[in-house]
């Protein structure tokens, strides 16, 4: 492709031009919002090389996001888009091609065998293409939901972007195949909330909980555990805001991060900084759970609302933090050193609420498990209304905060507030979860929480891929179903979660054996696990574990943060009746602007679109 060479002095004004008229634009969309700092506050490097960067912003009032696609070693063409999973097969997208005489942009998809066709619907609607002293600069926006078949529906949860870079010219966007290009995926919340800032203190300190000079490992995953110790004599003091440190290049290596704090009985950890799977890690790590704080890539900094912190230092605190990180790596980069962190914001005058983190959800225990071969089956955790009935305050609880969280199979969560047995609001929900992808998000509105409340939580799992039944656990292979809400003001209960009676687990193995022919053992010596793995798992033995979730008693572990249940009789509960649900999210069409031209928009790469 043949462009010609600006002088630096035309490059910067085209690219002042382009900003410019973008902020015109971008601020007509955010009509009757407080004005941003920046035309796109959100940021991340979409491959680990940054040679893509995407900004964006979102105006909730169009239902619309804004998008800069930052390209910086431009050859022949970039693609851009989404997909449920982040396949590059049926996935929504945009291209940039050339011909090699025209260059060209259009909304496209792929289909099941990765050949990329046109959308007779554009919905990606470009404003500008520009060369600027970075690189090549895309500008363009797309609705939430566009009611196109074709399309994907943006929504509050995960969303898998996928990217790919075009070598040579092709004659038609027909003639593209993702399987032959270089591509990727990377995972982030492109729905920010819209939530206002709230004023630090003025006599707030920071804290930098960071890896000491890790040597990222070349292969694709790791987790990296680094342990670290308040100073002596660290008083009660209350975190109010905390933001992420990035090492200057790894930008796109740093996937996501956490801060736990020890169990308060630890007095004392070894020193440790490596893989969190290493034999040398100390055996006392596994008591370092309590979450202080939890960044993912794409995230800003994480505000306290204005009257509430979150409590650590002081008696019943324990002094020794665990700091993980997880680095993504799947070009196997060699020879890259790391400090990234989380740097706390903390006051040592503290605020009108203790904030909390309750665990909701299923308990870990086999009891609950997955048969094989499933794309989609369903478990569900109770809190229950005689548990928030005895552990809140007259006031109840506000949630502000949410962290869901499963395990390798997981692949949507959902937590459900119900009231006098109708369902009345979500609390957080995922579609697209992943477990690769776990940060706190903040709510778009608080949530609150009365006295004899239900808190319901579902997560679908998919074990295509698996021979064995997938049981629950504190294992990696083992499942987990968990919403970690951050909530005020904070009381006892720290955990409220459910499991299936277990006697009803021991009638559905005598089932199996009575209809199935095969024995799987009843006694006590043989585990839960291995019974699981007797099943035969045919149709009836699958439908019959999903319909004993969906009616035997539950056992409820109704507890405080001793792990000590509340007062009462918790075993043998009748799962809650709800008499009516929400209706499923649908998507809204946006308002008919005209036909879109069923054709590609013809581009001008040195100046502006055509």
């Amino acid at each position: 492709m043949q462009v010609p060479s600006p002088s630096m002095r035309e490059v910067a004004s085209m690219y002042g031009t382009a900003v410019a008229v973008f902020l015109v634009i971008l601020v007509a969309a955010l009509q009757g919002s407080a004005p941003p700092k920046s035309p796109f506050p959100y940021r991340i490097p979409l491959d680990p090389k940054k040679s893509l960067e995407l900004s964006w912003n979102v105006s909730y009032t169009q239902e619309t996001i804004y998008f800069q696609l930052l390209v910086r070693e431009f050859k022949a063409g970039v693609l851009f888009g989404m997909s449920d999973r982040g396949e590059l097969e049926n996935a929504d997208l945009v291209v940039l091609w050339t011909d090699g005489v025209k260059d060209y942009f259009g909304d496209a998809w792929s289909d099941e065998r990765g050949q990329i066709h046109l959308d007779p619907q554009q919905d990606y609607q470009l404003l500008q293409a520009r060369r600027t002293p970075e690189g090549l600069c895309l500008l363009f926006k797309r609705p939430f939901g566009t009611c196109d078949p074709k399309d994907y529906f943006i929504e509050d949860g995960t969303v898998h972007l996928v990217y790919g870079f075009l070598e040579e010219p092709f004659r038609s966007l027909e003639a593209i195949n993702t399987s032959g290009l270089q591509t990727g995926l990377q995972r982030v919340q492109l729905l920010k909330p819209d939530i206002s800032v709230p004023a630090l203190p003025l006599d707030v300190r920071t804290m930098e909980i960071r890896a000491q000079d890790a040597l990222i490992p070349d292969k694709e995953t790791t987790y990296w555990c680094h342990v670290t110790e308040l100073p002596a004599g660290f008083s009660r003091h209350h975190i109010v805001m905390y933001e992420p440190i990035i090492t200057k290049g790894n930008e796109a290596l740093v996937h996501h991060m956490e801060v736990f704090q020890c169990a308060p009985q630890i007095e004392s950890v070894p020193p440790f900084s490596g893989p969190c799977d290493s034999k040398m890690k100390p055996d006392r790590l596994k008591y370092c759970r309590h979450v202080l704080a939890a960044w993912a890539l794409g995230a800003k900094a994480f505000y306290y609302p204005e009257e509430v912190g979150l409590a650590f230092g002081g008696p019943g605190s324990s002094r020794f933090l665990r700091l993980e990180v997880h680095y993504h790596n799947p070009e196997n980069i060699q020879g890259r050193n790391d400090s990234s962190g989380i740097r706390l914001y903390y006051t040592a005058t503290l605020r009108r609420y203790d904030a909390g983190i309750m665990e909701l959800g299923l308990v870990y225990t086999p009891v609950m498990a997955i048969p094989p071969r499933e794309t989609a089956f369903v478990l569900t955790g109770y809190c229950t209304d005689k548990c928030t009935n005895l552990t809140l305050p007259p006031s109840g609880i506000h949630i502000f905060a949410s962290q869901l969280h499963t395990h390798l199979t997981g692949r949507k969560v959902v937590t459900v507030l119900a009231r006098d047995g109708r369902e009345k609001e979500i609390v957080n929900r995922d579609d697209h979860y992943s477990p690769h992808f776990q940060e706190i998000r903040m709510l778009k509105k608080i949530v609150s929480v009365q006295r004899g409340d239900v808190l319901i939580t579902s997560c679908t799992y998919d074990t295509g891929d698996k021979k064995l039944a997938t049981v629950g656990g504190y294992g990696i292979n083992e499942e987990m179903c968990v919403n970690y809400v951050h909530y005020y003001p904070q009381t006892q209960l720290e955990l409220c979660k459910s499991t299936m009676e277990p006697g009803f687990l021991q009638m559905y193995f005598h089932t199996v054996n009575r209809f199935s022919g095969e024995e799987v053992c009843t006694c006590p010596q043989v585990s839960v696990p291995e019974r699981f793995a007797s099943v035969p798992w045919n149709s009836f033995n699958r439908d019959m574990l999903k319909a004993l979730y969906g009616f035997a008693p539950i056992s409820m572990h109704c507890n405080k943060s001793s792990a000590v249940s509340f007062e009462g009789e918790w075993n043998w509960q009748p799962l809650p009746k709800i008499i009516s649900k929400l209706k499923e999210p649908t998507p809204r069409c946006p308002a008919s602007r005209g036909q879109s031209p069923a054709n590609p928009t013809v581009v001008s790469i040195g100046g502006s679109k055509s």
